[in-house]
Order: C-alpha cells, then structure tokens, then sequence
C-alpha cells in the first residue's frame, strides 16, 4: 500500500477506523475521512497524523447527492488523485419486525443504500478519468453484513438495505469493469465495537462461531485492506463473507 490515497466514509470510528490505522501500517500516506461527527473527525485526524502521512477531514451527510459529492471533491482536491474508497458508513438500530416505522425505514435506506450509492458515483466519476486500457484504475470497498445473507428478525430492515448492498456492488463490479475500477465488498459478522459492546450481542454471537468468540475491527479491517489495496488485482462484484464460521455460503 506504499503511497496509497483512500477515502473512508465513516472513518472517524469503528471499522473506518481501524482501516485507516491498517492503511498506514501498510504504507498509505494520504487519507481522508468522511463522518458526520466533526468532534470525532478531529480526534481521529490527532491520532492518525505521523510523519510522511498526511490526514484530510470533511464532514458530509452522505445521505444526500450534492453533499456526498462534495465531501468526495473537497478531499479530492486536497489529496489530489483518490486509489480506494471506503464505504463503512451505516447505522444499525435494532427493531422488532412488526415495529418498523416508516421514518426507520427511510433513515435506514438513506445511510445504508442511498449514502453507498452516492459516494461509489462520485468516486468512479473521479477514478475513470484516470483509466488505461489493462490497467487497474481504482478501487471501492463496501461494509456489507452476513445479515444480508440470513434471516434476521429484530432488524429485518438493516438486514435488507445489507443485501442492497451486495447488489449494488455486483453491479458497478460488472459496468466499472470498463474503466479498470475493481468494487468489491466485505460481510462481516458482528465484531467488537463500542457500539457492538453497547447493544450486548457480542457473547451470543461468539457461542454461535465455532472460533468461540468476536472479531476484533482490525480483523475485519484486515479484508478491507486487501480488497483495496495493490494485492487485489482480479476480483471485481464480489461480497466476501468474513464470519468466523457464523455462516458459510
């Protein structure tokens, strides 16, 4: 990842976070982090800064198209050409299925659906001006869920917008093809976040893996990092399942 420049969405915490400690680790110099908290924003562009890296914030609600596009060419126009996109950007409220309300509904498929969508354009608008035929011209990661892989009724809908998610990367997988531009996307299982510590499913999900336990973000992060980096080189429209042997497909 010598000299790599992403964006995160979602890189103030969490997953997006520990991505971009991974991408340092591995030699990226240029990161940009997109959140809608500027308190965390400020406090992960703290830790992250080193030597030889440089860090760029912006605040987006990617929710929206012009403002997802803006925060996309506010760090493009100071990081200059973008490699990889991340989308770890989603929220994850917990629902029973008879309870879901049309306001839930809207703000689930907002984030999760409609905020991927609209960064993976404005990144592949940036990353086909660079095209060469034979060439890979970029790369773009997606957070999917093995939620979007299994039944699950106390959040029947984070489920489904998960599995809008895998479609919506075997498509631009398939017609990105043409500009050398590789989206690909990881599934994880639940893994220990603050967030994840919070709700309490983290014991009852390391019961149900054969490994008896929860990934840690780095784990995950760890995927996100190859799929988006140099070693990936061929895949393209795949969602990798990353479970511990929670579910197999």
């Amino acid at each position: 990842m010598k000299n790599l420049t992403a964006i995160i969405v979602g890189g103030a915490s969490g997953l997006g976070l520990a991505t971009a400690r991974l991408m340092i680790r591995d030699g990226a110099t240029r990161i940009g982090l997109v959140d809608i908290n500027a308190e965390r924003l400020e406090a992960a562009r703290a830790e992250l800064s080193a030597p030889g890296v440089s860090v760029h914030v912006t605040t987006g609600d990617i929710a929206r198209q012009s403002s997802a596009h803006a925060a996309f060419a506010t760090l493009a126009g100071e990081m200059g050409r973008i490699d990889t996109l991340v989308n770890s950007a989603a929220i994850y409220p917990r629902r029973p299925i008879l309870d879901i309300t049309d306001e839930e509904w809207d703000l689930e498929n907002a984030i999760n659906i409609k905020g991927t969508y609209h960064m993976m354009v404005a990144a592949v608008r940036h990353m086909r001006e660079f095209a060469q035929p034979g060439a890979v011209t970029g790369r773009i990661v997606n957070i999917s869920s093995v939620d979007a892989f299994k039944a699950h009724p106390q959040n029947a809908h984070y489920a489904a917008t998960k599995a809008a998610v895998v479609s919506l990367t075997r498509s631009f997988g398939q017609e990105c093809a043409q500009w050398g531009i590789l989206v690909n996307g990881v599934a994880p299982a639940g893994f220990a976040t603050d967030r994840a510590k919070e709700l309490g499913f983290l014991p009852e999900l390391a019961r149900a893996s054969p490994l008896d336990r929860a990934a840690e973000p780095e784990e995950m992060a760890e995927w996100i990092v190859m799929m988006g980096g140099p070693r990936n080189t061929y895949a393209t429209g795949e969602t990798v399942i990353v479970s511990g042997g929670y579910i197999y497909a």
